[in-house]
């Protein structure tokens, strides 16, 4: 998840050779700890392949030519549609989609994805219509979005999209592979989150003291969100099971960690809203101490700390109100059944959704104060040279300086 608010900042001057003695000795440790945990926890021997009922599937392509509506098998009374298919190599097949509420309704010159289970290729019941085409319609969108962020961000813009693509190296070469092949998924989820967070981080913001102090700051806080969560899904009973997790449990064939998984969804998801904070308060305290080199630490840890507090409150919010939207479908469908607020709170579905949104947000907001005092004790170490303003003589008065008229009232 990514935040709207503004964080950039010029070119960092160079730091004290003390500055970098104590960034690094903060930083090092975690970075030694994360790629220690990325060794042990990559899959080495590879993903074991999900256990498929009915054999293995393959997705093949075609287009709509007809639909006509017509009476379900069965004898049952409701009308189906039945949807005609030229596949790309040419060939038709007609598949019968109910008419219902929970099914899509397709048209001709839909492009549709077909599942095809491996048998006889001319048999029309090997196949079974699964989707629409969307790769088209989503391309164009990708290349509107990173249009729009090169035409307003430009070489920063660039940066950002690089480090987008590094986010998504991350969870299709680690984390998702490393979760697959059996291995804890919260270790998995917090050391691919600094991972994520080291590449988006230097990249977007550069190698710098500011940048390692928000590092810092933001490993500290998901250390503190996984810590939470934790302790809330065992102290509230959750299990981590829903539609989507016994979904997985079909496909993979085998059992898995599904309160680690469920874990693993919080602190990946809390990275975006970290990041941003983290970065904003360290800037604002490097800026608070250029502009007043005589502010004291607790000076320092204090104003930004104000500043925080409204980037604090917007940046819950986002957070609230993302989840609540990704849950929306959710929400209604307790909402029709007429269940009071405690009960529709306490079912499973819902308890998650409120541990992903309070456990993020205790992190969100222990990550001002948190990165706050570390950028101010950081930055204090900083000599920064106090301006010397100089104060010009009077000038003397002249003779032209006096009026020559007489005053009139």
């Amino acid at each position: 998840m990514t935040h709207g608010h503004g964080h950039s900042h010029g070119p960092s001057t160079p730091a004290s050779a003390k500055v970098r003695k104590l960034v690094i000795g903060l930083l090092l440790p975690l970075v030694l700890a994360t790629v220690v945990g990325a060794l042990v926890l990559y899959p080495w021997g590879g993903t074991p392949v999900a256990n498929t009922q009915g054999g293995p599937t393959t997705t093949v392509y075609g287009v709509v030519t007809g639909v006509q509506s017509v009476d379900c098998a069965g004898g049952s009374g409701k009308r189906c549609d039945e949807v005609t298919v030229r596949l790309d190599d040419g060939q038709s097949v007609t598949e019968p989609m109910p008419v219902e509420p929970s099914t899509p309704r397709f048209s001709v010159d839909d492009k549709v994805v077909l599942s095809y289970n491996g048998g006889d290729a001319r048999d029309p019941s090997s196949y079974q219509l699964a989707d629409f085409q969307r790769s088209g319609p989503l391309l164009v969108l990708a290349a509107l979005f990173a249009a729009a962020v090169l035409a307003l961000g430009r070489w920063q813009g660039a940066k950002a999209l690089l480090a987008l693509v590094l986010t998504f190296v991350v969870l299709t070469l680690f984390i998702l592979p490393a979760i697959l092949a059996g291995k804890d998924p919260l270790a998995v989820g917090i050391i691919g989150s600094a991972l994520i967070m080291f590449a988006v981080l230097y990249l977007t913001h550069g190698l710098s003291a500011r940048t390692s102090t928000a590092v810092v700051g933001t490993l500290v806080s998901l250390g503190l969100i996984g810590l939470l969560g934790w302790l809330f899904t065992v102290v509230a009973s959750l299990t981590g099971l829903n539609e989507d997790t016994s979904n997985l449990l079909q496909v993979l064939g085998h059992g898995f960690d599904a309160r680690g998984l469920l874990l693993a969804g919080v602190v990946i998801g809390s990275v975006g809203v970290l990041d941003d904070v983290t970065v904003t308060q360290t800037s604002a305290v490097w800026e608070l101490r250029r502009a007043n080199p005589k502010l004291g630490w607790r000076q320092l840890y204090a104003a930004g700390l104000r500043i925080g507090r409204d980037h604090m409150s917007s940046s819950v919010n986002t957070l609230v109100m993302a989840y609540a939207g990704a849950g929306l479908p959710l929400l209604l469908a307790y909402a029709a059944t007429g269940k009071g607020v405690g009960e529709v709170l306490g079912l499973e579905t819902i308890a998650q959704e409120l541990l992903r949104t309070l456990v993020g947000s205790i992190g969100l907001v222990a990550s001002v104060p948190i990165t706050t005092v570390l950028a101010a004790l950081i930055a204090m170490q900083e000599k920064v040279p106090v301006p010397v303003v100089r104060r010009r003589k009077p000038r003397p008065l002249r003779p032209d300086d006096y009026p020559t008229e007489p005053l009139t009232l």
